[in-house]
């Protein structure tokens, strides 16, 4: 058996990341060649990935990335086993490269990002392939759950993370002033996080859906022995109530609780003589 050195064992694990030990083993095992260490301890990767398929990845991170010009913007949640795992520096390094990748590749779901290269310092792996390898050197699954690619050439995108990483809220404002529009998504984009809206406007719900859940408040008004004469405002009311929580322009205003969201898209029209809208939104927290 060829000597294998500290130096050796150091540079294997300063390439792919993974521990002293299994570096050593690795080098041991092929006879000190490093390339094909490398290649030992990728297959030991998807080795232990596949060992590991049915374990409950339930930890991890949400992840927003925004251009520079502000004009697209992708949010992602990657899993991973457990918490530790999830604050650490390969974890957090690993996703943030992942979202930089999806973004300058206008990548828009976990699916088609799977074919992607990651950069140098992931070895250029596939990403379905480099997701295997940090399982190698994390210990845990890891699962690309969620992935959305936004696009504004209308206006802005802009995002918002809470603090832990476990929620996230990316927002498109449409407007044909965006270069002042960018507080404005900003507060967009925490709302959306906080508040958590279904649609954008009452319009955006499916008249189908509010049929159903008329039908649910006028069966529960009923049950409680409510007169018919009277049931069709009860009806009304808990709809407007319905509407003031899961759609966003009808929901109080998180900084200022005296306003809804469309008062402040309104004082914006007014104030930059602009226009303005919400396009869309994509929300994720951890484990939904």
């Amino acid at each position: 058996m060829s000597q294998i050195s500290a130096k050796d064992v150091k540079n294997l694990r300063d390439t792919t990341g993974v521990g002293m030990m299994d570096c050593k083993k690795a080098l041991e095992e092929c006879a000190g060649d490093m390339q094909k260490a490398i290649e030992y301890l990728r297959k030991k990767g998807a080795a232990l990935a596949a060992k590991r398929e049915g374990k409950e990845a339930g930890e991890g991170m949400i992840c927003i990335r925004i251009a520079p010009d502000r004009k697209s913007g992708v949010i992602l949640e990657l899993n991973c086993e457990t918490d530790f795992v999830a604050r650490g520096e390969v974890f957090t390094g690993f996703t943030g490269a992942l979202a930089e990748l999806a973004l300058s590749s206008r990548t828009a779901s976990p699916e088609a990002a799977m074919s992607l290269k990651m950069g140098e310092a992931f070895g250029g792996e596939a990403v379905e392939d480099a997701l295997k390898t940090m399982t190698g050197k994390l210990g845990e699954k890891l699962q690309l759950k969620h992935l959305v690619f936004c696009d504004a050439p209308d206006g802005i995108v802009e995002g918002y993370i809470h603090p832990g990483s476990q929620l996230g809220a990316i927002v498109r404002v449409s407007t044909d002033k965006p270069e002042l529009a960018g507080d404005l998504a900003k507060d967009l984009a925490m709302q959306i996080a906080a508040a958590a809206p279904i649609v954008a406007s009452r319009s955006d719900v499916p008249a189908d859906y509010i049929a159903k859940e008329a039908e649910i408040y006028r069966q529960q008004a009923l049950g409680q022995g409510k007169k018919e004469e009277f049931v069709d405002k009860i009806v009304t009311g808990r709809l407007e109530k319905y509407y003031q929580e899961v759609v966003l322009t009808e929901q109080s205003f998180i900084k200022d609780n005296t306003m809804k969201v469309s008062d402040v898209l309104g004082d914006f029209r007014k104030k930059h003589q602009a226009k303005v809208d919400v396009s869309g939104f994509v929300r994720y927290q951890l484990g939904e």
